[in-house]
Parts: structure tokens; C-alpha cells; sequence
């Protein structure tokens, strides 16, 4: 493993725990990176350093580590600019790197398919294109004029141009993606299959729930082919989608989405918004969050910050909280200011509460892949009213001089049995 140096920075307004929560993140970004943090350097101060982001003296007190601790790269727990890495870098002998390309690096090694791969890569090259330097190349042009355009700069710029129509050949590349993506989404559309979303921080569990719901209600008496899971950051990159049958007998669709992460890279969320927008099609949202997680309530602003960002926010939500087996069957704290309806606790690890779960989307979605009509209901018959609203659902109502016209949606079954009675408006 490589040896590594964490850095933070402490501001005005950020609590100790916060801080010791927000390295311990970056320590485990690093292991699922192959690295292994030797020391960690923390900086207090009442700004950033527009130099060093950490003040010339902790510059100095790197410095020192990595030569101590013959170290290799040092890995900052915030975005640095172009000119403060390169600044550090001429200050101390090792790689400097910051969150946002240490996240990158994951996501590349996490990339299987060539979707992700094509993502990852057009996020690295809009993060290392202002990064470009000529370190290491003769740039005797810098100063212009007449005579002085070196080779050096016109290498600088022929780098600069392969990196720029790269990036145009890669977002071509993704616009196809996207309407791929896009043809799919219609498909599923015709056949009113619909979809869950399942959505949450990294390492929540995502893939091991789906895991756990397609043994006991996938498609095959065996379950569905399962999904890879890894107890790592960012284990899945691409969007998996897997078909279950709720014990209503509908079909549903659950997507596993890429997992969140607080300061995740705004190069990576335009590079994977094809992939992210299958939230946005999905007809319910189910967010996942790790009930044993110390840090949960800031995990859950980043979740929700980014749902809002992707403008899915205006999607139905069920709240799921996981690793009840870690958290000794105790709902946090802070679920008893949420609508206690909304909010389901279960380990899907051990099965406890997947039924409950599964029995919650049914009911959910239970109308979702039947018709849409409207029926006429006459005055004064209010059992048959009673049977509309405890048999379908009612998406609006008007009235006319013979009774209440309904817009409805309901299952099949159901449809045959309202008709039986009622004439289709």
C-alpha cells in the first residue's frame, strides 16, 4: 500500500467532531484508493491560505513529515486550486493531491463498463485541463514577442488542444449515451413497469438491500441475478437495474444508483447526470441512509442536497433506514421529527424488515402499472364511493347534474370490477 499523508483544514464554525468525522471519510477514500494514511496534518486558522490553502508553517511541517516518513503523495481533504498545488508541490517533495482527484481515482478504478469509463474520464480531463503546467518543459515563449515561441509552449499548447477535443469527442460520445438511455427509459414507460430508485450515501448498503429483495422476490425461484457488492466507497459506479415482483403481482423495476458523497466532484455529477437521471425517471425515490452512522444527519443533507440539485426533489420518497443490526434496533434519534409513516427501519444484511419494506413500495406503486379512466359515480351511493377510494386511486373529481365524475387508476383486477358496476365515463 502506498504511504500517505492526510491534511485538513479546521475554519471558523467547523466543531472538532466535524472535522474528525469529515478525516475519517477521507481516510477511507484513501484504503479503498490502495493507501494507507502514516500521519495526519490538521490546520486551524481563520481563513484558507490563498497560497498553500494551509499557511506557509504547516507547508513547512508537510515538509517535514514527508521526509521523515519518506512519503509519497499527500492528500488534501479539500478542493485545492491549480495554483495552490502547484505551489505545494514546488514546496514539498511528493504528489499532491486533493478530495476531488482522490474521489476521480476511485471512480476510475471502479469504472467496468464503458459508460463509466467514458464518464470518468471526461471529469479527469476537465479537472487536469487547468492543471496543465510547464513543469519539467522549456517555455522560454512566456514573455512573447518576436523569436521567442519555444517548443516548449507549442508542446504546452498541443496538450492543451488534444485535452480540449478529447473532451468534445467525450461529450458526443455521452449525448449518445444519453438518448440511449433516454430510448430505454420510453420503453419501460410503454410497458407502465414502474421504477424504484434506490439512492443514498456511499457504502449505505444500496447494493446488499437489491441483493436482498431479488432472493425473495426476484423473478426466479432462486432470486434474479444478484448485484456485486464490496464494503467499500463507491462500489458501484453503473446503474443496475434489477425486476421484481411485489406480492401484489405487479412488476417493478429497482434501479441501484451510484452513491453520494459530501464534496463530491461537479465534474463527476455532469459527467454521470445521464446515469444520475435515472432518478429522475424513477417513480419513487427510495433513500436509503445508515442508521448506525454517527454522521447520519449530515449524510442525509448531502443525499438530499444532491436529489435537489439533479431537480428529483418533486419525486415521492420513502425513507429506509439500514443496519438496524449495527445500530441495536434503535430508530436515530431525529426519526421521530419525520413523519413516522414514511420511514421504515431494517438490515439488509440479516433480512429484518424486507417484507415490511417490500410491502410498503406495493402499496406505494399499487397503481402505478394499472389504467387510467374516468367513471361516473351516481348521488347518495356511498359504499360504492367507499370501494373506489379502498380500491384505486383517485387522481381527481368533478360534478355534473347526475352524479361525481372520477378520474381513477387502478390494477387490472380491480379495473374489471369497477366496470362490472359502472360505465367508463
Amino acid at each position: 500500500m502506498e504511504k500517505v499523508i492526510a491534511a485538513g483544514v479546521r475554519l471558523p464554525g467547523t466543531t472538532t467532531r466535524e472535522m474528525r468525522v469529515s478525516l475519517s471519510e477521507l481516510n477511507g477514500l484513501i484504503s479503498t484508493a490502495g493507501g494507507e494514511v502514516i500521519a495526519t496534518v490538521t490546520h486551524t486558522g481563520p481563513k484558507l491560505s490563498p497560497r498553500y490553502l494551509i499557511g506557509k508553517g504547516k507547508a513547512g511541517e508537510l515538509k517535514s513529515a514527508v521526509s521523515v516518513h519518506k512519503i509519497r503523495s499527500v492528500i488534501f481533504d479539500e478542493d485545492l486550486s491549480p495554483a495552490q498545488q502547484r505551489n505545494l508541490e514546488n514546496e514539498i517533495d511528493a504528489k499532491i493531491i486533493d478530495r476531488s482527484r482522490l474521489i476521480m481515482d476511485i471512480f476510475a478504478r471502479r469504472a467496468r463498463t464503458k459508460e463509466a469509463a467514458l464518464q470518468v474520464e471526461l471529469a479527469q480531463l476537465q479537472y487536469f485541463l487547468p492543471r496543465l503546467t510547464q513543469k519539467g518543459i522549456w517555455l522560454d515563449g512566456q514573455v512573447g514577442g518576436i523569436g521567442t515561441r519555444g517548443p516548449g509552449e507549442r508542446k504546452l499548447e498541443c496538450d492543451r488542444r488534444r485535452v480540449r477535443d478529447r473532451i468534445t469527442r467525450l461529450k458526443k460520445e455521452m449525448q449518445g449515451i444519453k438518448k440511449h438511455r433516454a430510448t430505454q427509459r420510453a420503453k419501460r414507460k410503454e410497458h407502465s413497469i414502474p421504477t424504484v430508485a434506490i439512492t443514498g450515501y456511499t457504502n449505505v448498503g444500496k447494493s446488499t438491500l437489491l441483493n436482498a429483495m431479488l432472493k425473495r422476490y426476484g423473478e426466479n425461484t432462486g432470486g434474479a441475478k444478484m448485484v456485486p457488492v464490496d464494503d467499500k466507497l463507491f462500489a458501484t459506479l453503473d446503474p443496475t437495474t434489477r425486476r421484481v415482483t411485489l406480492p401484489s403481482g405487479n412488476t417493478v423495476l429497482f434501479t441501484d444508483t451510484v452513491g453520494f458523497i459530501r464534496k463530491l466532484p461537479h465534474t463527476l455529477i455532469a459527467s454521470f447526470r445521464s446515469t444520475l437521471e435515472e432518478i429522475l425517471e424513477a417513480d419513487l425515490i427510495l433513500f436509503l441512509a445508515d442508521a448506525s452512522s454517527p454522521d447520519i444527519k449530515n449524510q442525509e443533507s448531502v443525499v438530499v442536497g444532491t436529489i435537489r440539485e439533479l431537480g428529483a426533489d418533486k419525486i415521492p420518497m420513502l425513507m429506509v433506514y439500514n443496519k438496524a443490526d449495527l445500530s441495536e434496533g434503535l430508530k436515530p434519534a431525529h426519526i421521530s421529527a419525520q413523519n413516522s409513516d414514511s420511514v421504515l427501519l431494517i438490515s439488509a444484511k440479516t433480512g429484518d424488515g424486507i417484507n415490511s419494506l417490500v410491502r410498503k413500495i406495493d402499496s406505494l406503486l399499487k397503481y402505478k402499472s394499472g389504467s387510467t379512466f374516468t367513471v361516473s359515480v351516481p348521488y347518495g351511493e356511498h359504499n360504492i364511493l367507499n370501494f373506489l377510494y379502498n380500491n384505486a386511486q383517485v387522481l381527481g373529481k368533478s360534478y355534473t347534474d347526475n352524479g361525481i365524475v372520477f378520474r381513477i387508476r387502478t390494477d387490472p383486477v380491480n379495473e374489471m370490477r369497477i366496470l362490472r358496476k359502472w360505465q367508463k365515463n
